[in-house]
């Protein structure tokens, strides 16, 4: 993109759309918003207070799972209250910090979510390919320092986002036709050369998240691998029946996101709210269905679900 001359003015408020062109259908677009939000909150909060509570669930599959719910929380509480505010209050008004703020969060708890999903691929892989050893492999030391690498990974990889976007002069429209602030979208409103944002941002992309779909896929093919050397054939089921559910996550997660994405890239006749909806549908499925896949999946989850909502029942 090439410089273009500076009016002198630098916006430092930008405001949120919502769901551009349908702005008179915002009422309706709440509900569904209001009811994805809810089950999010209620069910990732009982799945960390459960697993957090019950020593039978202190193993490395419920502990990785426990920071997955955790992200969880965080990517639906930065990104759907400010969208209900926009839907039912018009209050699509916010200062460039907190926009720069929210995508900061939001792009980071992504990653985030994309290690978890690898380190629980690669807890499959242990307890299928090394079942003997899994309890040695993963102590609660490693599973402790997994958690600390993603964590550092991405808040360290964004973080550089945040004076990428600072640097630049907003003389453009200060209307952002989203329900959030996400990195391009925020710097193709400005009059600087973003080339280096653009360059960066594919460079985070390529070193996190595709980095961790390919180990991903390489783990699945030594588990594939070991599962069909199994002679048993209900050993062989059981055992692919432990990666049902990881893999149903996997694919919610990662399904709607490179989806999006190709429709951003090649669907340039798309109308603008499909892009935004899609996009949209990346942060608010995965935060709501998370815990129901793994609370109807894992018999053991299921049981301290029953046994919390409804303590008389035996």
């Amino acid at each position: 993109m090439i410089t273009l001359n500076h009016t002198g003015v630098s916006h430092t408020v930008f405001h949120l759309l919502g769901i551009p062109g349908l702005e008179d259908q915002h009422m309706w677009f709440s509900i569904p918003f209001f009811i994805s939000y809810a089950i999010a909150l209620l069910g990732n909060s009982l799945l960390i207070f459960i697993i957090l509570t019950k020593r039978s669930l202190h193993e490395p599959m419920f502990l990785f799972l426990c920071m997955l719910a955790g992200a969880d929380l965080v990517l639906s509480t930065t990104t759907v209250p400010q969208a209900l505010a926009i839907f039912w209050f018009h209050a699509g008004e916010i200062s460039l910090d907190r926009c720069i703020t929210q995508l900061f969060f939001i792009h980071s708890t992504f990653i985030s979510e994309s290690g978890i999903l690898l380190a629980m691929a690669f807890d499959r892989y242990v307890a299928i390919c090394y079942p003997l050893r899994y309890t040695t492999i993963l102590t609660n030391s490693l599973i402790g320092k997994i958690g600390v690498v993603i964590f550092l990974r991405s808040y360290g990889t964004i973080f550089p986002i945040i004076f990428l976007l600072k640097r630049l002069t907003f003389c453009r429209s200060n209307v952002l036709p989203h329900t959030c602030c996400e990195h391009i979208g925020l710097a193709q409103f400005s009059c600087d050369d973003i080339r280096v944002n653009i360059w960066y941002g594919f460079f985070v992309l390529m070193s996190t998240v595709i980095l961790d779909v390919m180990l991903i896929f390489i783990s699945y093919m030594h588990i594939l691998r070991a599962v069909f050397h199994i002679p048993s054939q209900d050993a062989r089921h059981k055992a692919l029946n432990t990666c049902g559910s990881h893999v149903s996550v996997i694919i919610l997660f990662y399904g709607p996101g490179i989806f999006s994405v190709l429709t951003e890239r090649f669907g340039r006749h798309i109308a603008p709210h499909i892009h935004v909806l899609l996009a949209n549908v990346c942060i608010l499925a995965p935060p709501m269905l998370n815990p129901i896949i793994y609370g109807i999946k894992t018999k053991q989850i299921w049981d301290q679900v029953i046994h919390v909502l409804f303590p008389k029942v035996k």
